[in-house]
């Protein structure tokens, strides 16, 4: 099925911001690109702002996907897990624009955007507790060590981004190489009941 006319001026935005980033993300340049009136963009975003959250959340919602197949692919909790986080370095050493506006600040509230992001969340904190409960990682809040996993996951990436982190450079190690050694580590803490 062709994407309707919102899809597709989400998809030419997207285009644009990989190319440029948020600056080059203007409804004119998008609509005309995509082929429609100048003002056809206008009838699906109220602004520039409007759309960028619209990116943000079609792309979240993309990641969403890419960890449900991973836990669907995967033996274990850990290996899905493991592979998830993987995947979302590899994403955003792939499309930092996409990356930075996901994780920028935001001037608007977009109840599209946090619905994206709730629904990210709810899966990666369900992934963490799966691996909790199957020992691979330690007990506690699933909320907590989620946030601390993604915390070491996109600092490396961001770190990698700007060259500060590189496996034969700084840090002596990849962002992925760091996300395994965060495991490793996490493998070590004893299970008690706090």
């Amino acid at each position: 099925m062709a994407p309707g006319t919102r899809e597709k001026l989400i998809e030419v935005a997207t285009r644009l911001l990989d190319e440029g980033g948020v600056e080059a993300v203007t409804l004119r340049e998008v609509g005309r690109l995509a082929g429609v009136s100048h003002n056809a963009p206008y009838k699906h975003f109220a602004s520039k702002e409007t759309l960028l959250a619209a990116i943000a959340a079609s792309e979240l919602t993309r990641l969403n996907t890419v960890l449900t197949e991973a836990t669907k692919r995967r033996r274990t909790p850990e290996t899905a897990l493991r592979t998830a986080m993987h995947r979302y370095v590899t994403w955003a050493l792939e499309h930092p624009e996409r990356f930075r506006l996901i994780f920028g600040r935001w001037s608007i509230e977009s109840a599209e955007l946090g619905a994206a992001a709730n629904l990210a969340q709810t899966t990666f904190v369900s992934m963490v507790a799966a691996a909790q409960d199957s020992g691979a990682l330690p007990e506690g809040d699933p909320v907590r060590l989620a946030s601390l996993l993604r915390a070491l996951a996109h600092g490396a990436a961001d770190l990698a981004s700007v060259g500060h982190l590189a496996t034969h450079g700084k840090g002596n190690a990849g962002p992925g190489d760091l996300v395994d050694d965060l495991f490793d580590y996490l493998r070590t803490v004893p299970n008690t009941p706090a």
